[in-house]
């Protein structure tokens, strides 16, 4: 089997020319803990949809932060080996038992449920039917990938646990990463007023994206203002979680996607502030409304590289790194 293949020859192969090609496929896989040295291509066993399941031919397939960290050390994943990915743009191969919502053919994103639901960076993979949505007609595959988990981060903190409302004002730190510039969008979407943090180069990337102001962290102390935001979407954790709530108003919300310094929590009870941490969860309704947004021009993932299967270690290489502006993704097909 090659990465050439497509999902039509692959949903129907000749039995008689290559009886075995169907159960096999290429995925970027690790048998150890490490740098990205420890990912290798490797044939593995094709999966097969159970109950209520999709089998997708991966077409792209996002890379995030988190596929970083579980390929250097354990987290939420059991030991290695493993095949990381969670984002996901393809076409449906195979349905399981109980499916109703899609066949093979239809084009679909989605988010893998996190963090076990792990395995898009390979040919195939199989999730369940409501980790998926169509992929909106007007982007292609790449632009699909780069969406899932960062744009669901965003809907999640902003939308689903803060409750932004137009007229609010809202502090995104790392504004120009994969989940805050999707942030800076959706909160602009949502009415909002919007304060990015990002290095001084990448201001005119945020205002283009519609930011109203920009913090250079590298020159500026985001705590030195009066300005007092209803919500800090914090994707640092550490010391920058506790140092946010002194820039929240009384009665705002600080959601951090990483844990916080110790005193964060005392510090928020004390400035009568919510402070939480959000772990991304997949969820239908929250693909369905990115796509929405994607479809009305409302929301677009910024692409910094691509880089074949074959050439994974390379993607994580680059975007550990730590200067990605937007997201990077792996093509497959």
């Amino acid at each position: 089997m090659t990465s050439t293949d497509t999902p039509e020859n692959l949903a129907s192969p000749d039995p008689a020319a290559a009886p075995d090609a169907a159960s096999v496929m290429l995925a970027l896989h690790q048998t150890a803990l490490g740098g990205p040295e420890v990912l290798r291509l490797t044939e593995l066993p094709r999966p097969a949809p159970g109950l209520g399941e999709i089998l997708v031919a991966v077409h792209a397939a996002g890379l995030n932060p988190t596929d970083f960290k579980h390929r250097a050390m354990r987290r939420f994943l059991p030991p290695s080996p493993l095949t990381l990915g969670w984002d996901v743009s393809g076409t449906v191969v195979e349905t399981g038992f109980g499916v109703t919502l899609f066949q093979p053919g239809d084009e679909v994103f989605g988010m893998l449920p996190y963090p076990y639901g792990v395995g898009s960076h390979a040919e195939y993979v199989t999730g369940p039917t409501r980790a998926f949505a169509a992929k909106p007609a007007g982007i292609d595959h790449v632009q699909a990938a780069a969406l899932p988990l960062a744009a669901l981060t965003a809907w999640q903190a902003l939308v689903d646990t803060a409750d932004l409302r137009a007229g609010q004002r809202v502090l995104i730190h790392a504004a120009a990463g994969g989940v805050g510039h999707l942030a800076v969008q959706i909160a602009k979407e949502r009415g909002a007023h919007v304060t990015g943090t990002a290095s001084a180069p990448k201001h005119d990337f945020l205002r283009e994206l519609g930011a109203d102001a920009c913090v250079d962290y590298r020159s500026e102390d985001f705590t030195d203002t009066d300005e007092r935001y209803d919500v800090v979407l914090d994707a640092l954790g550490g010391e920058t979680a506790t140092r946010s709530v002194s820039v929240l108003r009384p009665g705002g919300t600080l959601v951090s996607l990483l844990p916080g310094a110790e005193d964060t929590r005392a510090a928020a009870e004390k400035a009568q502030v919510r402070a939480v941490t959000l772990l991304v969860e997949h969820d239908q309704a929250g693909m369905r409304a990115i796509a929405e947004l994607v479809e009305r021009g409302r929301l677009r993932a910024h692409v910094s590289g691509t880089f074949p299967l074959a050439e994974g270690a390379r993607a994580h290489v680059q975007g550990e790194t730590g200067r990605t502006t937007g997201k990077l993704v792996i093509t497959v097909r």
